[in-house]
């Protein structure tokens, strides 16, 4: 692998972020255990990580991200949720490393190669719930509005998750998602990651150029944050900063533990670096 260009493809950067989980599930005082995650992240994505110094010296904010989305998603499937709609759902494991109902159904959506490479290295493994795979480009706006309508019309309440994924579009290209997935009613929540501009800025300076390389640069960071979402079918239930969320979990240094008391701005404020979580609720729905 060329370490001056590690990334080849947006989809490469699943397994990048997937190397954060197997280093967190090693450790003895681990917040979340994924065994499957060394082996999808495989060599070539600890190479990834090593040629990413930056993303190394902020991997708590990946794994503070999986842990903050794990509970938001046991909590909603204790409150009747039936369907998650994994969106971009890249090397995710959730299915099979939580304890969830068998009645439980997971729509896992990523381009083909992406989940080829996941079902040959989970071949061999069982999910604790229905899992079910759909290839699809999410830019092709046909195809992900048929599939929204058949889930929308076969589910009684959907949790859609997007990690990782709308930083990579553009503000319009957001927009036209976000009236989609508003459009079933039986869409119920949306949990989504979140970047202010002016963490974006520094993102693009950071890791930006091997994005840019790859031809997927970091676009997405809208100036309202996520009252963005308002205007689309979409309110605001949650907005949590991951760098809180961090310092909760005892995973971060000493200077950033500092950083942490300051005021959470919830993504409202663009000169200030955020990143987080939101939860969003379809204002649609009956």
């Amino acid at each position: 692998m060329d370490s001056a260009h590690p990334i080849h493809h947006i989809s490469d950067t699943a397994l990048w972020v997937t190397v954060y989980r197997a280093r967190e599930s090693e450790r003895a005082d681990a917040v979340f255990r994924d065994p499957y995650a060394s082996k999808l992240a495989g060599d070539r994505g600890m190479q990834m990580a090593a040629a990413m110094p930056f993303a190394q010296r902020h991997s708590w904010s990946y794994v503070a991200r999986t842990w903050l989305v794990d509970q938001i998603t046991e909590r909603e499937i204790f409150q009747g949720t039936d369907t998650v709609l994994n969106l971009a759902a890249g090397l995710d494991t959730r299915p099979y490393r939580m304890r969830l109902p068998a009645s439980l159904r997971w729509i896992e959506v990523d381009l083909p190669d992406t989940l080829n490479y996941k079902q040959e290295i989970l071949a061999a493994e069982t999910p604790n719930c229905a899992v079910e795979r759909v290839s699809l480009d999410l830019r092709d706006r046909a195809a992900r509005r048929a599939l929204f309508q058949r889930l929308g019309f076969e589910a009684k309440r959907v949790v859609v998750l997007s990690e990782g994924l709308l930083i990579y579009f553009a503000d319009r290209e957001v927009a036209e998602l976000a009236r989609d997935l508003a459009a079933p009613p039986t869409f119920r929540l949306w949990v989504t990651d979140l970047t202010s501009p002016a963490l974006l800025k520094m993102l693009q300076k950071a890791i930006g150029g091997p994005l840019d390389k790859a031809g997927s640069p970091l676009k997405f960071a809208p100036r309202e944050g996520p009252d963005f979402f308002a205007a689309y079918g979409w309110k605001t239930v949650e907005a949590r900063s991951l760098l809180h969320i961090a310092a909760k979990l005892k995973r971060l240094s000493f200077g950033m533990r500092l950083l942490s008391l300051l005021p959470d701005p919830a993504g409202r404020k663009p000169d200030k670096a955020w990143g987080g979580v939101c939860v969003f609720e379809n204002s649609t729905s009956a």
